[in-house]
Formats: structure tokens, C-alpha cells, sequence
């Protein structure tokens, strides 16, 4: 198993525990120099703001404790393809890779509700810093929990 997706399994277990808490299922782990840092999920219902994708969550509270220093060419790893919002956010943050479980595309087809038509290569395809983005990878198995949530969802 390479480092890739240790990380990715580790943000797709934060997407589980959102979820566990009634939030949305997506989680974000942020590492620099190979080394983890910071993670966080999505907590748009638990904390009422729709800002609170994982991403955002991520680069809030890794400038908040570590020092806005700390995302200056760091890799974040996300259970889903981040939105344009997030790309935005982690762009302007000094993220310089993203790598993603499952697609924009598969979280529509699995969880429905509004998206953003616009892929994450797209949003940061004229950055003037370039920024790696992979993906995605391990898609099944972050797809799992997207279903999961899906049907808990609809048994309520």
C-alpha cells in the first residue's frame, strides 16, 4: 500500500464518522512534508454552515492551529472530489496537490442534490501556481460509504 492511499483511507474513515454524526459524508486529511497534520469532515449540519465542507474545515482549522504556513505546498487528500468552493479555498491556502477518492459525477449519480457542474481539474486548470490534482482513486471503496449514507438517508 503506498502513502497515496493510507492518506485516502484515512479521509474516506473521517467521510464514515461524518456521516456517523448526521453530517454529510465526506472527509479531508491534510499532509506535508509525508507527514499527517490535520484532518477533519464535513460538518455542514452539526454546525448549521454550509461552508463546513471537509475541505473547508481542513484549511480553517490547520491555519488556525498550525500556522498558515502549514499548507504551503501540503497534499490534501479527500474522500470526494472537492468542490469549487474548496478548490478555491485550498488554492488560496497553498495546497499544490489534491488527490480524491470518488468523482464529482459519482457522488451526483449515488447522493444526488446540487452540484456545482464544474470538476476540480477544471476550477484549477488556469491557477497561476500550478496545482497536482489525482483521482480518482479508491473509488469503490469511498463510493461504499456514499451509498451507505444514501440509504440510511432514505429510510429516515
Amino acid at each position: 500500500m503506498n502513502d497515496d492511499e493510507i492518506h485516502l483511507r484515512r479521509a474516506i474513515e473521517l467521510s464514515r464518522q461524518a456521516a456517523a454524526a448526521g453530517d454529510r459524508p465526506y472527509g479531508a486529511v491534510l499532509v506535508k512534508d509525508g507527514q499527517r497534520v490535520c484532518e477533519a469532515r464535513n460538518r455542514q449540519t452539526s454546525a448549521r454552515d454550509v461552508t463546513a465542507h471537509a475541505e473547508m474545515e481542513l484549511v480553517r482549522d490547520a491555519q488556525r492551529v498550525l500556522g498558515p504556513e502549514a499548507l504551503q505546498g501540503s497534499t490534501v487528500y479527500a474522500s470526494g472530489e472537492p468542490c469549487a468552493m474548496c478548490a478555491g479555498a485550498m488554492y488560496w491556502a497553498g495546497v499544490r496537490r489534491v488527490v480524491f477518492s470518488v468523482s464529482q459525477a459519482e457522488m451526483a449519480r449515488l447522493a444526488g442534490g446540487a452540484l456545482l457542474p464544474i470538476t476540480l481539474r477544471e476550477v484549477l486548470a488556469h491557477a497561476s501556481t500550478p496545482v497536482e490534482v489525482s483521482g480518482p482513486l479508491l473509488e469503490a471503496e469511498g463510493a461504499q460509504v456514499l451509498e451507505q449514507a444514501a440509504r440510511e438517508a432514505r429510510r429516515r
